[in-house]
């Protein structure tokens, strides 16, 4: 079967594109074991230092899981055995070791809004909109509402999940869930620019940094503190640190070596 995912490498930059325009780039089993397999080679990529997550089709990025499925004749246990794709996913890009930039070109829904909450940075194209509409269909966005209430006020994130409404570009923004709102004739412009600037820093340190933060972010405030001073301790430890103060000191560019 043809991918579903495209997955392109330019210079330290890996490009993981949704590429199944025709189902608006649903998230069924195959389309996420696409996925899967594209962040496992992306993580396993030495020379990968950012993931960029986009989409092909020109207006969606995802509209979410695939509803046929879920009214499939498929036996029930069969559904069952086949959750576990999403948390894996998006415990895939936490643990990644590599930040991720979702590059929202187009409408992002349902299970894809999980999917980009997964993601470290969200660079919104301004005419998109965010949303969960599964309750509009007799569903509810169970897998996604954890990411969503580690994201958003509670009341707001019930708001989005009961009522079921679409939100746009510039809401999103205000309530914190993207970094930036881009007109369309900058956006891939500013998606490289990012991707540039994060692939310039040291990858062993944000790889550190981003295993520090995956691991803390739900730990009481005395336990993660404890587990920081540790990966502080260990960061002082790495050539890449003391590269860096030299590099700033001399006002030159640091010679990263990943020890």
């Amino acid at each position: 079967m043809q991918s579903m995912v495209r997955y392109e490498h330019e210079g330290n930059v890996a490009v993981i594109t949704l590429d199944h325009p025709e189902s608006r780039n649903a998230l069924g089993d195959d389309m996420l074991d696409h996925l899967i397999a594209a962040f496992e080679r992306a993580r396993a990529a030495d020379s990968v230092r950012v993931v960029v997550l986009t989409s092909s089709h020109d207006r969606i990025f995802s509209a979410g899981g695939d509803l046929k499925a879920f009214a499939g004749e498929t036996p029930t246990i069969q559904k069952y055995a086949g959750l576990d794709r999403f948390p894996r996913l998006y415990e895939l890009i936490g643990g990644l070791g590599k930040p991720v930039i979702c590059a929202a070109n187009g409408d992002v829904l349902a299970g894809a809004f999980g999917l980009a909450l997964a993601c470290d940075l969200v660079l919104a194209k301004e005419s998109v909109h965010f949303g969960c509409p599964e309750i509009n269909v007799g569903v509810f966005p169970f897998m996604i509402s954890a990411l969503i209430y580690r994201n958003i006020g509670r009341m707001r994130a019930n708001e989005l999940m009961m009522l079921g409404d679409k939100i746009t570009a510039a809401e999103a923004l205000e309530l914190g869930i993207v970094n930036r709102v881009i007109p369309a004739e900058q956006f891939d412009e500013t998606v490289r620019s990012w991707a540039h600037r994060l692939a310039q820093k040291s990858p062993l340190l944000m790889r550190l940094g981003k295993d520090a933060i995956n691991a803390t972010r739900d730990l009481s405030l005395p336990e993660a503190l404890k587990a920081l001073q540790a990966q502080l301790a260990l960061a002082f430890t790495t050539e890449d640190i003391r590269e860096g103060v030299s590099a700033f000191r001399e006002k030159r560019d640091p010679q990263w070596t990943m020890r």
